[in-house]
């Protein structure tokens, strides 16, 4: 849960406005903001799909993966876009991964984003969270990094009027879904963002054009889209994407990486050769015998458990009871504020299994 957010903006989170150099302060190119006001819902009705990538080695080893989903959803009242984008894998058998969720609006602005990252290494884990939200005219953001059994938080705002054009974690991926579609991305596309300072750097998008790739046993037309994120701190990162027609991502890799997020097969090689036969499991005995005795196991298993637990009704009559006193808007933020508390007698999470090679 994440830590209440100063109303003031600090001193770090203007060194971020600024220039490094200069004293300039750093904003979107006037082709990026044309580009997201000029977003039509026609073609946000096309963006709304789920993705499956694999994450495999140099040598096509299975590591993971790569999932995206954009629906549509209401935040506080407000109909939004809803993205979640979610890795996980393992490197040198240490599970690891990384998820986004994101509300933004239909000109791909943030209303607000929760991101995750960790690598479980033994003896030396790293799990890192930032949470924004757009609150009374200000982005309120609140980070917790955790490296082994030292915790650091931070928190910065910015005000929104200097964040046209920004472009996150979460975001950006529904960009570049609206470019593979137009199959054009125009010069000077420059955005904001932040760096893992929670600086505002600047993120740029360019067309890599089209060329052919493998996905299963057909060769198939990908349009090609670049992303490169610059830091106050760090080199710059850049990642490659490749799409097909109908935005669906067949490739995404961080250059100088030796991991790739690849497509397996195309949707229509999925369903060559199947003939869909409805399943009407109340008619089979056999099914409905099974479907029956796992109902009967899984209810007597969660009844032991809240016996176990009483402290679990407690919790929960507490909240809502406290919930329905208070009648929030963002029944959300109420949420993170009221749990907030607990979040220091929260036991260690377990260690995850790693993927099967």
């Amino acid at each position: 849960m994440e830590a209440p957010l100063e109303d003031e903006t600090p001193a770090g989170a203007l060194a971020g406005i600024e220039g490094l150099d200069l004293g300039v302060e750093l904003k979107a190119s006037d082709e990026a903001l044309t580009l997201m006001s000029s977003v039509e819902p026609a073609e946000l009705l096309k963006c709304v799909f789920p993705d499956s990538l694999v994450t495999v080695s140099e040598g096509g080893r299975d590591l993971g993966k790569f999932s995206v989903t954009v629906e549509f959803a209401r935040r506080v009242q407000r109909p939004c876009l809803l993205l979640h984008a979610q890795s996980q894998g393992a490197i040198d058998d240490s599970p690891c991964g990384t998820s986004v969720t994101a509300y933004l609006t239909t000109e791909l602005e943030v209303l607000e984003e929760d991101y995750h990252e960790y690598v479980k290494l033994e003896g030396h884990s790293l799990d890192r969270r930032c949470h924004m939200v757009q609150h009374d005219g200000q982005m309120l953001i609140d980070k917790v990094t955790t490296v082994g059994e030292e915790t650091t938080m931070e928190s910065v705002s910015y005000p929104m009027s200097a964040l046209n054009g920004l472009v996150t974690e979460g975001s950006n991926l529904l960009l570049m879904r609206l470019l593979a579609l137009r199959k054009k991305v125009p010069e000077h596309m420059t955005f904001i963002s932040f760096d893992q300072g929670l600086h505002i750097i600047h993120t740029t998008f360019s067309e890599l054009g089209l060329k052919q790739l493998q996905v299963g046993d057909e060769t198939v037309e990908v349009f090609g889209v670049e992303r490169v994120v610059h830091s106050v701190e760090e080199s710059p990162t850049t990642w490659q994407c490749y799409f097909l027609a109908d935005g669906h991502m067949a490739s995404r890799v961080q250059v100088g990486s030796p991991v790739t997020m690849r497509l397996l097969q195309l949707q229509s090689q999925l369903e060559k050769g199947f003939e869909k036969i409805p399943l009407v499991w109340e008619e089979d005995m056999q099914m409905c015998s099974k479907f029956l005795d796992r109902k009967e196991e899984l209810k007597a298993d969660h009844a032991l458990y809240l016996r176990q637990h009483p402290e679990i009704r407690a919790l929960i009559s507490d909240f809502l009871q406290f919930l329905l006193l208070r009648k929030p808007n963002d029944v959300f933020q109420f949420a993170r504020e009221y749990f907030f508390p607990f979040e220091s007698h929260r036991p260690p999470e377990p260690s995850l299994n790693a993927p099967s090679p």
